[in-house]
């Protein structure tokens, strides 16, 4: 699945792949692909093992982006987690998936480690400092470690909250049956105004527009009123608005 996302990331280097207006945040093809890698490799060094379940709670389409891949890269199963679930939905999805680790934001820290009281998660991972937390970073700085070989077809990717599980191949059907009405090209632009969720369109969609060379606007909880001048302002040629699909302009 890495593999299949991240395939041409580093040669295409400093083009940006993804523009995060809700988190601030501007990453290109080079530097998304070796954080996730790198920080993949962390995942590894702090105790994480093949098939293994990392719940993802956090907030924002980047965080998402580099939690999951980073799991899977480094042979574990993501767990995506909604942000808006009460502490004891979340302590009770992560005992369900049998979780053992956790990757969150600053701004979900506190409701994260309280869940995890109640849990089998040991480590709490977290992009930005937050009490009771592994900083997100710090993954990077350790020592390099070889990331796992994966068969495709039987390796789990993602735990959903409605209780499904998509192997590698799976997610990448997830991707192609996106595409199949706008076929997405490297020149196209994609404004994603989904907001990370307990399922796994979101992944599917970044994880397509990214295997594409396509850029990706993340804009989740984009006001109604901006979304005229957010279209002209970045060229958008591809929507995928909260409640809507996937369209073409």
């Amino acid at each position: 699945m890495t593999g299949g996302v991240f395939a041409a990331a580093y040669e295409r280097g400093d083009r940006p792949a993804l523009i995060d207006l809700t988190a601030g945040l501007v990453y290109g093809y080079r530097r998304l692909v070796t954080e996730v890698t790198a920080a993949a490799s962390g995942l590894i060094r702090r105790g994480a093992r093949p098939h293994q379940v990392v719940g993802v709670h956090v907030d924002t389409v980047t965080a998402q982006t580099l939690a999951v891949h980073t799991v899977i890269a480094a042979g574990g199963v993501a767990a995506p987690l909604d942000p808006a679930l009460p502490v004891g939905r979340i302590a009770g999805r992560l005992s369900e998936c049998d979780a053992r680790m956790m990757i969150t934001t600053s701004r979900l820290a506190d409701s994260a480690v309280r869940a995890v009281e109640d849990s089998r998660v040991r480590q709490v991972i977290a992009f930005g400092d937050a009490l009771d937390t592994v900083d997100f970073a710090r993954l990077s700085l350790l020592d390099a470690v070889p990331l796992p070989s994966l068969d495709p077809a039987t390796q789990t990717a993602l735990s959903l909250a409605d209780g499904r599980t998509l192997t590698h191949h799976d997610l990448l059907g997830e991707m192609s049956a996106l595409d199949s009405g706008v076929a997405l090209a490297d020149s196209d632009v994609v404004l994603v105004t989904w907001p990370p969720d307990g399922g796994g369109d979101l992944v599917a969609l970044v994880g397509l527009a990214v295997s594409r060379g396509a850029l990706v606007i993340a804009a989740n909880g984009l006001a109604p009123a901006s979304l005229a001048g957010t279209l002209h302002d970045f060229g958008v040629t591809v929507t995928a608005l909260a409640g809507r699909g996937v369209r073409r302009l």
